[in-house]
């Protein structure tokens, strides 16, 4: 039986960000290509046979992106972006997060099956300039690509601009047996796809570039690269892409629609390989794809484009035939039954603009929206409200689990929707059903992840409990929060204006 080649995007074309009025293409750079940077693997600071010790540092710094005056940038352990994490299966993390910016940060583990608010890093978890916060956790999870990103709620969407994101990589025996590349670095590359407009002397400015539909630019920034190229020295690679742009999505082909395969999603490997030309990424979603360039002749170059706008040229050297083979079934999926008697979980995300809201409300850090009891598993029907003439795909993301996509409106999900996911992006009109099971306690949110959407109040928070151990949190404030900035920036309470905070003013609502 020959396997299905998918050759479209499978998402609702007039709802691409192509047609949105603030839409900003991609243009192609006018200088040099570079080497594609590669986040080099952090170092543990110690490492045994059940524990593994990192340090994690917020930095502010300096970045040589186009020629002349370097960028001010933001980075972990180094000045953009991060170096990469790696967590393996069954070990106990032991993390010093530590703060060297010039504001209060926080460090969210996009994609980590945690306990919440304080481990999983969202607004609940500040770090404070000068300040180091320790977390402990074990992994028990699938591996999976996942990402570091700060979340100081409403300035997460600036603060992942001006550079806070960096890969997590879970490992575990079962992948490991798998007939992958994993020669990080060589044929096992990441991806970070971001966009970036450069102002004056190279400089980013995201007030100028604000939109509350979420803030693009018409650069293409991948792993912190400009114009990147990469030597291809093996017949087969392995990227591993995350969509870690503020609202782009990306739509991603090679020239001569070279086919490749996809392997994993968000929580890790999928069911089934799936063969693809054409993929289309929203915000904040992974996807772990191999490409076979044995039709490829050393001299060639095979660029990867998003739309019509290359963004990697890969630069074919020699290389030893592979004559490596996918199986047919990689893993299999966990697929629990739904706990009796829970009632289905209605999530609407509806608006635009300033507008944006989850079930007709705002976010509010103090309040709780839902509840669910650890262990339960629940179905969770998320819809998107906007019109389809005139709206657009909403990435919706959970934190602290990965979830199961059962179907859209009533349909089965896209191809490779089919393993553990945690952002799913659902089109103007669509309703995605959702199998949801926390296996932690904590308060977590809930939201559109283009990240100015999130910031504009289009997230709400559920709680995970244990009836036989029940908890209390304390929950960030805004009061607190707008001092603590305020008093960081050295000005008035009054004077003070995040990002995100337009959205509740103009909506004459208070955050």
């Amino acid at each position: 039986m020959t396997k299905s080649i998918y050759t479209y995007y499978f998402f609702d074309e007039p709802a691409f960000n192509t047609h949105d009025g603030g839409y900003v293409p991609l243009e192609e750079p006018d200088t040099p290509q570079q080497p594609l940077r590669i986040p080099p693997l952090l170092k543990p600071d110690k490492e045994t046979a059940t524990d593994t010790y990192y340090t994690v540092e917020a930095q502010a710094g300096e970045t040589q992106l186009l020629p002349g005056k370097k960028t001010k940038t933001w980075g972990y352990n180094g000045s953009l972006l991060g170096q990469t994490i790696v967590f393996a299966k069954g070990k106990t993390m032991h993390i010093d997060l530590k703060n060297k910016l010039p504001e209060l940060t926080t460090f969210h583990w996009h994609g980590l099956n945690v306990p919440g608010p304080y481990t999983d890093g969202g607004c609940h978890a500040p770090v404070y300039p000068g300040k180091t916060r320790h977390i402990d956790f074990k992994v028990d999870q699938p591996a999976a690509t996942l990402w570091l990103h700060a979340h100081p709620c409403p300035s997460t969407a600036e603060q992942v601009w001006k550079g806070l994101a960096g890969l997590a990589l879970v490992t575990d025996e079962q992948e490991a047996k798998l007939p992958f590349p994993r020669n990080y670095g060589v044929d096992d590359i990441p991806l970070v796809l971001q966009d970036r407009r450069f102002h004056e002397d190279n400089q980013w400015d995201y007030e100028a570039d604000y939109d509350p539909d979420g803030v693009q630019g018409p650069t293409a920034m991948i792993n912190g690269t400009i114009n990147p190229y990469f030597d291809v020295t093996t017949q087969r690679l392995r990227l591993r892409i995350l969509d870690g742009a503020n609202r782009r999505e990306w739509r991603l082909h090679f020239s001569n629609d070279l086919p490749f395969t996809q392997v994993a999603s968000d929580g890790g490997v999928m069911p089934e390989p799936v063969e693809f030309t054409h993929l289309m990424l929203t915000c904040a979603e992974r996807a772990e794809v191999i490409v076979d360039f044995g039709k490829a002749k050393p001299g060639e170059t095979v660029t990867l484009y998003s739309d019509d706008v290359p963004l990697v040229r890969f630069r074919i050297h020699e290389f030893k035939p592979d004559t490596t083979k996918l199986p047919d079934h990689l893993v299999d999926i966990p697929d629990p039954e739904v706990t009796p008697n829970t009632p289905v979980r209605k999530v609407v995300m509806s608006g635009m603009d300033e507008q944006v809201m989850i079930d007709g409300k705002k976010f509010e850090m103090q309040r709780i929206d839902a509840k669910q009891k650890v262990g339960n598993v629940e179905l969770w029907d998320v819809t998107n409200t906007n019109d389809m003439g005139s709206g657009m795909v909403h990435p919706f993301h959970m934190h602290g689990t990965q979830f199961l996509v059962l179907s859209r409106n009533g349909k089965a999900p896209y191809p490779n929707e089919h393993g553990f996911k945690d952002t799913v992006g659902v089109n103007p009109g669509e309703t995605v059903r959702i199998k949801v099971r926390f296996e932690h306690t904590g308060v977590y949110m809930y939201h559109c992840h283009i990240i100015e959407h999130e910031d504009g109040g289009m997230m709400a928070q559920i709680e995970a409990y244990d009836p036989d151990h029940p908890q209390t949190y304390k929950l960030m404030d805004m009061d607190t929060l707008m001092n603590a900035v305020a008093k960081e920036r050295g000005i008035a309470v009054k004077d003070l204006h995040l990002a995100g905070m337009s959205s509740y003013e103009k909506m004459g609502m208070k955050m």
